[in-house]
């Protein structure tokens, strides 16, 4: 049976699945804009609205990587997986699977020399 969700984790899904959406509108926006030529109101619209989740996305891993004690690889993994359309969507689904969502597998602190 897999792990419970923490709530850092929790809050990281929720944030990437709502980055992904945000970035679907925008794409969604810029074929309108750019390819039909109808209108503008797609990218007036979630283009401020993805700028903001895209920086909350950016500050919630942060936190997720700090709280949950991701390794540096996992969270640039992360970081990166704002810049590709719906990559966050992934990531989010394979950091579940591997219960770094849940804290089951974070990196086991480093003791110093002086407290072993």
């Amino acid at each position: 049976m897999a792990a419970k969700t923490s709530g850092v984790g929790r809050l990281f899904a929720t944030v990437a699945i709502v980055e992904a959406i945000t970035w679907a509108g925008l794409l969604v926006g810029m074929v309108l804009k750019y390819a039909t030529d109808t209108t503008e109101k797609g990218v007036q619209i979630f283009g401020p609205i993805h700028g903001v989740a895209f920086l909350l996305y950016i500050a919630v891993t942060f936190y997720a990587a700090k709280k949950l004690r991701w390794d540096g690889g996992a969270t640039v993994i992360a970081l990166a997986a704002a810049v590709p359309p719906l990559t966050t969507l992934i990531v989010e689904r394979v950091w579940a699977k591997r219960g770094w969502l849940d804290g089951s597998r974070a990196t086991a602190p480093v003791e110093s020399p002086a407290t072993s």
